[in-house]
Formats: C-alpha cells, structure tokens, sequence
C-alpha cells in the first residue's frame, strides 16, 4: 500500500491518498501565524493502517516549515502532540 499526502488548499485540508484515493484527510484554517486543526478523518476500509499519524505528522511538520503555530481543536491531533514532544513547542498558547 502506497500513500501520498497532498495539501488541498482549495478545501482547507491534507489528504492522505492511498493507490490514487482519498483515504482520509485533517481539516484546517489558516491564519496569518497559524493553522488550527480542526478535524481528522480516516475512510473506515483505511482504518488501523497508521494513515491518521502519518497524516497529522505530516501536517504539522508543514505548519512548522511554514512558521506557523499550531492551534489543535482536533481532539486527534491534539492527543498526537501529547504524544509527540517534538511537536509540543508548535502549539499556540
């Protein structure tokens, strides 16, 4: 199974593709300092895969390529920085 995680702009999200499919995405709102996440979804056939965290991984390590803080209002995403001490300095307040 190959993936690839694009970012939609024009929908406000990264998606995670797998064999040329959606298979899940995290929405977000961009500001002028930062990118709040707000929700993360995984096509359930996709489920258990590790898709979520490679995902959410991705799109934090874009947020801070891009100098942005993060604002997780994505219980997902939130539970993944709490897990993750290296994306713990990102978040916003």
């Amino acid at each position: 199974m190959t993936h690839e995680i694009v970012d939609n702009t024009a929908e406000s999200r990264f998606e995670i593709h797998v064999d040329g499919e959606v298979a899940g995405f995290v929405a977000y709102r961009l500001l002028p300092t930062k990118i709040i996440f707000l929700h993360t979804e995984i096509k359930p056939a996709y489920e258990g895969k590790g898709l979520a965290s490679a995902l959410v991984a991705h799109a934090l390590r874009a947020g801070a390529d891009a100098g942005l803080k993060v604002k997780p209002e994505c219980p997902y995403v939130a539970r993944y920085i709490e897990r993750h001490p290296e994306f713990q300095e990102l978040v916003d307040g």
